[in-house]
């Protein structure tokens, strides 16, 4: 079988070319490119802008899918109803094109107490609860890696890290461990393909911050560097020694005047055992080691075993300051001021795949791309982020110059309850839908829903004559890859199928480098791009005599894509027309497929 989704796969994530963190930006177009769209992809950076409130309509987006997300997240927290509870309380903030569309709290941000040596967390009285506030501090956990990763590529641009270079060269202490431990490179320590193990219990084993990192530096590889990707903790605890060693800074310090101090993050930073954070979240009550409910300090017991201040976890910030982030990660390095934390060539190496030869697993400098798990519709080769332990989300879409955050304090009071991955990606699945996909053809066109665990058809009858007929349509289609769309006919009135030999080609007017190639071919009448964002124009052959034609699409129970959306369906044989949806929509029978009109 040789699908769309194929050739669309092998175009877009595919390696990168030879130096292609050093080309040129291929545009900074956001000034000119309209907003609210999905289907027309920014090329390269979002204009420096400072942050400002506003509504979905203003920015061109459909309020509706977005309300929905936002609803989801409510009903997940305390306000919703106990059987689909995921944590007491969370906040989501969503900005596009400079404008923060939505901002919401909900539930709360501390709901139970148990002091040092508890065994069970006890519910406090309701007026002893903490209501959850868009100001409120939430413990990063593991998004707390991005921060290491700037600070990494920042001291890159100033000459004292090279990013190919051997570890050992900053860190002699880190060859002890095995011979392969010379070979591992900064590089491979940002994409975890060192060949570390996931985790080791620092805290318990060492008795000192001093101990523990020389422990984590020290310990043995699972596997030869470069031959497998490994998402390791102890990579980031690595790359945060790196910058300390070579800056003569505790990281905390390095991460305060090079990133947040600049961009004005005020309350972003670490905890440290003389300096709590106040008015946090509270996370989990704590056995072991015996801390109680954990409030105001990190929640992770390696980085609390590092007095706070770690390479892979220790950040605490709010949903303010994390936008302001996501805004200058999305104008290439730059803030609204002027203020540059990082150059664009860095940004563009955090956000270019540097694990092809790792599929499912596309990882740029620090910074996780295209996983639908969290990211959703929003997936693509050019959509950045990373999830933390403790319930948090941070997304960057750098097509479309959008951000989804999403803060929760899922492991209050255990980390034993059920994931909340359906709330990360029903946020992202808002923003996705909110980002409209005008009529390619006319004023009307069809358009899936973004339903998981649904088979969705759009009928038309065509009676062809002898020599068969040609079907035509433009279709936008980015769907999971479990999701592929089907073009199919019937001539027995339904029972059978059989697939529509399909011929696809980008449309004239798509940006450079952001569609498949030129033209595609699929045989079985499967078209399955993942990451497009860009219309085709399709053909394809019918057979001779009365028929149904059908476009299925039928998703799992899980991650979705933006979806299909199909105009100007028309069937053409000798020059007559056989079938013309834009002249009659009702030549149509849709089964979940909505008319979208605009």
């Amino acid at each position: 079988m040789v699908a769309v989704g194929t050739a669309v796969a092998l175009a877009l994530g595919g390696a990168p070319s030879a130096g292609a963190a050093d080309a040129p930006d291929p545009g900074r177009a956001a000034e000119e490119a309209p907003t609210g769209r999905f289907d027309v992809p920014l090329p390269g950076f979002s204009a420096p802008t400072a942050l400002r409130p506003g509504t979905p309509e203003e920015v061109g987006l459909d309020p509706a899918p977005l309300r929905a997300a936002l609803d989801a997240v409510a009903e997940r927290s305390t306000e919703g109803p106990a059987d689909r509870r995921l944590y007491p309380g969370a906040v989501a903030v969503v900005g596009h094109r400079g404008v923060v569309v939505a901002e919401e709290a909900h539930g709360l941000a501390v709901q139970y107490a148990g002091a040092p040596g508890a065994q069970v967390a006890t519910e406090l009285p309701a007026d002893e609860q903490v209501p959850m506030t868009t100001s409120t501090v939430f413990d990063l956990a593991s998004v707390s890696k991005l921060f290491t990763s700037v600070a990494v590529l920042q001291e890159v641009e100033a000459g004292r890290v090279d990013l190919d270079a051997r570890v050992v060269e900053y860190l002699p202490e880190f060859a002890v461990g095995g011979e392969a431990k010379s070979r591992v490179t900064v590089r491979q320590l940002l994409t975890h393909t060192a060949g570390f193990t996931p985790f080791v219990p620092l805290w318990s084993l060492y008795p000192d911050r001093e101990q523990r990192v020389l422990g984590a530096l020290q310990q043995p590889l699972q596997t030869e560097p470069g031959t497998a990707y490994v998402y390791s903790d102890l990579s980031m605890i690595s790359l945060g020694a790196i910058v300390e060693r070579v800056t003569g800074e505790r990281l905390d310090v390095v991460v305060r005047d090079g990133l947040t101090a600049p961009l004005g993050m005020g309350s972003t930073g670490y905890s440290t055992p003389d300096a709590p954070v106040e008015g946090a979240a509270a996370t989990e009550l704590q056995v072991t080691p015996p801390r109680g409910v954990v409030r105001g300090e990190v929640h992770d017991e390696n980085a609390w075993g590092l007095d706070g201040v770690a390479g892979h976890a220790g950040v605490f910030s709010t949903a303010d300051d994390l936008a302001v982030l996501a805004q200058t990660l999305l104008a290439g390095g730059v803030a609204a001021d002027g203020t540059r934390v990082l150059s664009e060539r860095s940004v563009r190496q955090l956000i270019t795949d540097e694990n092809t030869e790792f599929p499912g697993d596309a990882h740029g400098l620090g910074f996780e791309l295209d996983q639908r798990w969290y990211m959703d519709g929003l997936s693509g080769p050019r959509t950045a982020g990373h999830t933390g332990f403790t319930g948090t989300s941070f997304v960057l879409d750098f097509a479309s110059g959008s951000f989804a955050v999403l803060l929760t304090n899922r492991v209050h009071p255990a980390r034993t309850g059920p994931t909340i991955n359906p709330a990360r990606r029903a946020l992202a699945r808002g923003l996705a839908q909110a980002l409209q996909v005008p009529a390619r053809v006319g004023d009307d066109a069809w358009s899936t829903q973004a339903l998981d665990g649904s088979t969705q058809t759009l009928e038309g009858t065509v009676d062809a004559p002898a020599r068969g007929a040609e079907l035509s349509f433009a279709a936008l289609v980015d769907v999971a890859e479990s999701d592929p769309l089907v073009v199919e006919t019937s001539a027995d009135g339904g029972t059978t199928w059989a697939p529509v030999p399909l011929r696809a080609r980008t449309v004239p007017d798509a940006p450079r480098g952001t569609g498949p190639a030129a033209v595609v071919r699929a045989p079985d009448g499967v078209l399955a791009a993942h990451g497009h964002r860009t219309w085709w124009q399709v053909t394809g052959r019918l057979p001779a005599g009365e028929q149904l034609v059908r476009w299925r699409y039928t998703t799992d129970a899980t991650e979705l894509g933006r979806g299909v959306v199909v105009d100007g369906v028309a069937a053409r044989a000798r020059g007559r027309t056989l079938l013309d949806a834009e002249a009659d929509p009702s030549a149509l029978t849709a089964d979940g497929w909505v008319r979208t009109t605009g």
